[in-house]
């Protein structure tokens, strides 16, 4: 099964979200999506979040709103909410995860999701040599951030989604507006 991931804290799920991986899901050879709920995503240490959004305190409320909103959601067999990285050492690197992922499930493929804003920091990433060389990478239009073939990195097999829809709305904008 060719399965892919799309990570995120999901602090708190948006239609962004749920629009994209659909969009993903219908426009890809992908069998499934699995958002990854990441407990703790090394990029976003030092994030201070208050409230019922606090990172560091609240996964299974993100893992259980991933859930309520894939179960609202048209093309829900090919989505799929997962605790897999909560079962890992911390923080959540990418690298450990999809080797991880592989282990447990050595007869699927797997295939990373990210955003042009992630892809353009990417050797930001610890051994994204290795999750580039290793795996295929789906990237998708953000907001301010260009979509761009990187032929300067070692890579698999890298996916540009320019007809992705882009969604106006973020995570931190939620967060925001209800302070």
């Amino acid at each position: 099964m060719k399965v892919g991931i799309y990570g995120g804290s999901f602090n708190p799920i948006h239609f962004g979200h749920i629009g994209l991986v659909k969009w993903v899901a219908e426009h890809s050879d992908l069998d499934e999506v699995w958002l990854m709920v990441s407990p703790n995503n090394p990029l976003k240490v030092n994030a201070k979040l208050s409230g019922k959004y606090d990172l560091s305190t609240n996964f299974q409320i993100r893992l259980e709103a991933v859930r309520k909103a894939l179960s609202a959601t048209v093309c829900t067999k090919k989505l799929r909410a997962s605790d897999f990285e909560d079962h890992l050492p911390r923080p959540s690197y990418t690298a450990n995860t999809l080797r991880e992922l592989t282990k447990a499930f050595p007869e699927d493929e797997f295939s990373l999701i990210i955003g042009a804003d992630n892809w353009a920091i990417i050797e930001q990433w610890k051994e994204y040599d290795f999750v580039l060389r290793n795996y295929r990478i789906f990237v998708y239009p953000r907001e301010g951030s260009q979509l761009l073939a990187r032929p300067d990195l070692p890579s698999k097999d890298v996916i540009l989604c320019s007809s992705a829809p882009q969604f106006n709305i973020s995570s931190t904008e939620l967060r925001n507006a209800e302070k």
